[in-house]
């Protein structure tokens, strides 16, 4: 009994420290959400989790990411996140879907810039990740969507990822059969885009 009960004290020891860890709030699509994976912890963001408690961050990662979800659905989603998680750092992987839609670009970057303006008013870094659109989108369309991502990084003086699937698009082998998310094989590869420009917010 006396086991048990010291075991208790230990599982809720650890649980609340790792409640009362800062908080890297992942807000994005399916791309993060772990689409068609057969198992979630295999996504980028499953991976970023364990890279952290491997390099020794004190990080919880909350994976707030939807499929499906656009700019504006993130946008309304945003500030009940931002209250529940006081995240330290936000990662914003929204805009795909805007774009397979061929959403208003205007529309787009004022989500963008709102959400960056929301994450930064609470005091957390922001890391946007951005996304492309093919060129079969019409040349104005696919220019001005490809740049929306420097854009608002620039102007908000966020961090950015230019383009989160750069090395893992072209590559087949890294692709589910859709075309559009990267299978089991291609989720280290983003871990690995993204890590370089996550790694200067991080506080050990």
């Amino acid at each position: 009994m006396k086991r048990l009960f010291v075991l208790l004290m230990l599982g809720l020891a650890a649980l609340s420290a790792t409640a009362g860890a800062p908080a890297i709030l992942v807000f994005g699509d399916s791309i993060s959400a772990g689409h068609g994976l057969a198992h979630v912890d295999d996504g980028w963001v499953g991976l970023l989790r364990a890279k952290l408690k491997a390099e020794g961050y004190g990080y919880q990662v909350v994976n707030a990411s939807v499929s499906g979800e656009t700019t504006a659905g993130g946008l309304a989603r945003l500030p009940r996140a931002l209250e529940l998680h006081h995240p330290q750092i936000v990662i914003i992987e929204l805009g795909g879907n805007d774009g397979l839609r061929a959403l208003p670009i205007d529309q787009m970057r004022a989500n963008l810039t709102k959400m960056v303006d929301l994450s930064m008013g609470i005091g957390a870094r922001v890391l946007l990740l951005g996304m492309r659109v093919p060129s079969n989108y019409g040349p104005e369309y696919t220019e001005k969507f490809n740049s929306t991502f420097a854009d608002v990084a620039h102007a908000e003086k966020a961090a950015l990822v230019p383009f989160l699937l750069a090395d893992v698009a072209l590559s087949p082998d890294l692709m589910q059969a859709d075309g559009i998310h990267p299978n089991e094989r291609g989720q280290p590869q983003m871990l690995a885009t993204v890590w370089p420009v996550l790694k200067p917010l991080l506080r050990k």
